[in-house]
């Protein structure tokens, strides 16, 4: 993994860090939005979902688009699947360590 990919996963993890970040992108995995239908559902300003935005932008995990009058907010799911690539080896490992922990559980069982 080169600095370049470790500054980019620092980045997503951080951005994923906060509730309300991972709910807007929640809502954006339903389609694109404008801040105004973004701050909807929370009791924020939107100068504050701008700023978790603006977050989640520097992370690569949002884009902002311009449509006549209309500033449209889209997902940008490819940091999210390299977060989950790099969550996958430890997936991995632990369930190794599981399969290994039930063949001692089975054979503990059998000596009994």
């Amino acid at each position: 993994m080169t600095d370049t990919d470790t500054e980019r996963l620092d980045a997503t993890f951080a951005a994923l860090a906060d509730p309300t970040r991972r709910a807007i992108l929640g809502r954006l995995a339903r389609g694109e939005a404008t801040v105004g239908e973004l701050t909807e559902p929370f009791t924020m300003s939107q100068p504050a979902i701008s700023k978790h935005l603006k977050v989640l932008e520097r992370a690569g995990l949002v884009s902002r688009g311009r449509d006549a009058q209309r500033r449209p907010v889209r997902l940008q799911a490819a940091p999210l699947k390299e977060a989950t690539n790099w969550l996958e080896d430890y997936r991995d490992f632990w369930e190794e360590r599981y399969q290994n922990l039930d063949a001692l559980l089975r054979e503990l069982k059998g000596e009994t």
